[in-house]
């Protein structure tokens, strides 16, 4: 009854006259009398500490029709097109649900932002060819009403990749693919490449594949930042929260070999709040995990890897996290403005950053050099050990070079993967490129049906490399 009664005098009696404009003058202080009114309130209430006018704008809705966990490239692009797709205009509720606000450990803001066709199947080029389109016309796609134009800083300076006598056969067939798929790329013999790239030393190099056109770089943060406006104002909802639990049904359901599996429908998730042990429960239709390198600790949420060894339903989600460390250097005699974003054999690879001679590169470990991915703690003997030496072998400039920074990211790392869930993850090396495409896949799937003929081919990790 005193709670009553306190907020309705907020509206009328001395009160709420307080809070309104005086006959004598026009300044309304809100901030300091509606903060003085709260203390007091505060101070007279059971506890001290209930806000009438508590804010509850940052919890999630009650229910929504799709709920996306992880709010990244990839899940900012399924909400996207779910939202493209949606018809009638407004007729699906999407939430995102996003534990990491800043990004910090995005994997997409700490990726090097490479775009590129050469792969050594189909459907790697065609997701690669739809977003350089995406990439190109940004602004045809995100454009907001009253705010500036995105500038995602796109570098058309192409992918050098190099072969050995050893892998020379197989870069010759993944051409032909490449080709066949409407990419634009070239071989090039040692003495090709002298020419056109002075600066390399051809030593061990049997072949070059250069992309002429629609490969690059671009800034991923841009991209990141412009999905998210964007989808902020077509309705898309956000949380900032982690996902801590999912409310689901079972039917007992055969496989074709007769095994039993009790199939899981989920129609609630529970969604810690940031910083509270508040959390909210959101009833739903769909979830889609978006998760990246965190993607295995949600499949296991849904009970994905908790039946008995050896069944279907005891297969845990074979995605890992990789920690991957990206190192910046300066040279001031190292290659100039047509330098490409080039990868050696020996796996090791680097690209220009800016117009000031300085570059960004790195060398995935083997797997028994895998650094520990508790942390994103940068280990520099891994530079002066592993990825200076091919570096200054394959241009002779870099061995001046000095590093003046390096930072770690995540590789959401996918060792073999036949869900049919929708799980968004597991694309390694190529990360935010093939997000774009990937997330409107996902978006038609369970917006209106997939084609037929839909498929999305899987990475040969020893022929695509780095992305």
């Amino acid at each position: 009854m005193l709670r009553r009664t306190l907020l309705l005098g907020l509206g009328r009696g001395p009160l709420g006259r307080g809070l309104g404009t005086h006959r004598g003058g026009s300044i309304l202080d809100r901030d300091g009398k509606m903060s003085e009114i709260k203390k007091k309130i505060r101070s007279i209430l059971p506890g001290g500490d209930w806000n009438p006018l508590y804010d509850t704008s940052y919890l999630p809705p009650e229910s929504s029709d799709v709920v996306i966990v992880g709010g990244g490239v990839l899940g900012l692009s399924v909400a996207y097109w779910l939202k493209k797709l949606e018809k009638p205009r407004g007729a699906i509720r999407v939430l995102v649900v996003e534990r990491d606000h800043t990004y910090s450990r995005a994997s997409t803001v700490l990726s090097v932002g490479g775009i590129r066709q050469q792969f050594s199947v189909p459907e790697n080029v065609q997701l690669s060819l739809f977003s350089i389109d995406f990439l190109r016309n940004i602004n045809e796609y995100l454009a907001v009403a009253d705010d500036p134009p995105l500038d995602i800083q796109f570098n058309p300076s192409g992918y050098l990749l190099l072969a050995s006598e050893k892998g020379a056969a197989i870069m010759e067939n993944n051409v032909k693919v490449q080709r066949q798929e409407g990419a634009k790329v070239c071989l090039m013999s040692p003495e090709q490449l002298r020419n056109k790239f002075p600066w390399i030393n051809t030593e061990g190099v049997a072949l070059a594949s250069y992309g002429m056109e629609h490969e690059g770089w671009f800034d991923p943060w841009c991209l990141l930042q412009g999905l998210r406006r964007k989808v902020q104002s077509m309705g898309v909802l956000f949380c900032r929260g982690e996902v801590t639990r999912f409310v689901s049904s079972s039917n007992l359901m055969k496989t074709a070999s007769g095994e039993e599996v009790n199939l899981k429908r989920i129609h609630e998730v529970h969604v810690k709040i940031d910083q509270s042990l508040e959390y909210q429960p959101v009833e739903c239709a769909i979830v889609i995990n978006a998760a990246g390198a965190w993607s295995g600790q949600v499949a296991e949420l849904a009970g994905i890897g908790k039946g008995p060894p050896g069944t279907l339903q005891g297969t845990k989600l074979p995605v890992e996290l990789r920690k991957r460390y990206v190192y910046l250097w300066h040279c001031p005699q190292g290659p100039g403005l047509e330098t490409p974003f080039v990868i050696d054999p020996s796996g090791t690879y680097f690209r220009r950053e800016g117009l000031g001679h300085n570059y960004l590169g790195g060398c995935s470990p083997t797997e028994e050099e895998e650094p520990d991915p508790g942390n994103l703690e940068v280990d520099h003997d891994f530079f002066q050990d592993r990825v200076w030496p091919p570096l200054a072998q394959r241009v002779p400039a870099f061995e001046t070079l000095k590093v003046r920074s390096a930072w770690a990211g995540y590789y959401d790392y996918n060792t073999f993967d036949q869900n049919g869930v929708p799980l968004l993850l597991g694309r390694e090396g190529p990360g935010a490129q093939h997000h774009l495409s990937l997330a409107g896949r996902a978006g038609r799937l369970q917006a209106v049906r997939p084609r037929p003929t839909e498929s999305v081919g899987g990475r040969d990790p020893r022929t695509d490399g780095p992305g």
